[in-house]
């Protein structure tokens, strides 16, 4: 028995340069790869260092166009939680896999044709489908039949809305309100609009997570639990 395993080691360190000839046959594409890279970074002004700074930037355009987007808060329109020059990332994967925006979501949106020619931030408030009425008897704004607290959300001393409104959101589109509603252009502002004041799906760049800037004000955007209780509305799945 230890005479057949001296020779089987025998057999391995006969053969030097096994574990490199494997290695030279696995690599070269690699290796190659790695050639055209150098050569790349030598023929860039400052080599590796623009390289780097130049893979860096890409990989954040990229991270940008598909993943998460930084926007700068414009004006009053969602105070008290968003401030004018809070800086906050946007989701834009949130709904790109079967996901709809709910109601209580913070959302960016392109509002060419509808709200004007920028994009905007505003929460949503009613989803295809939904009633939404403004107000019940308590001065509150109503979906579905529910009345929805909005203490936590809404600009103090705000009314939920100086306008009344009285609408059915079609499918495939949201009625979003500002929360500061004494400072907001809005659905209620564009009911007689192209649209009827609602903003489609497909237009939502996103759903804003967090407030990243300024570094004192970092927080995440949460889905305020009063909209749980709204029904589903009629005919709806949910």
């Amino acid at each position: 028995m230890n005479t057949e395993a001296q020779h089987t080691e025998r057999d391995r360190s006969s053969r030097p340069g096994v574990s490199e000839e494997i290695s030279d046959t696995e690599g070269p594409e690699g290796r190659s790869r790695f050639v055209l890279v150098d050569r790349v970074a030598d023929w860039l002004p400052g080599g590796w260092i623009t390289f780097t700074a130049l893979a860096c930037l890409l990989f954040l355009l990229f991270v940008s166009t598909f993943v998460m987007q930084p926007f700068q808060i414009p004006s009053g329109s969602m105070e008290p939680g968003l401030r004018v020059g809070d800086r906050v990332l946007v989701n834009k994967l949130a709904y790109r896999f079967g996901a709809e925006p709910q109601r209580g979501d913070v959302v960016v949106f392109d509002g060419t044709g509808y709200f004007g020619n920028a994009d905007y931030i505003k929460r949503v408030v009613g989803v295809g489908g939904d009633h939404v009425v403004c107000c019940d008897k308590e001065g509150r704004v109503e979906v579905n039949g529910r009345s929805v607290d909005e203490s936590t959300f809404l600009y103090p001393g705000d009314s939920p809305s100086y306008v009344p409104f009285d609408v059915v959101v079609p499918d495939g589109t949201l009625f979003l309100l500002g929360d500061h509603r004494n400072d907001s252009r809005d659905s209620r502002d564009h009911l007689g609009s192209p649209g009827g004041g609602m903003i489609p799906v497909d237009d939502v760049i996103g759903r804003a997570d967090w407030i990243a800037w300024p570094s004192d004000h970092w927080t995440r955007l949460t889905r305020p639990g009063s909209y749980a209780r709204v029904p589903a509305a009629d005919g709806a799945h949910g």
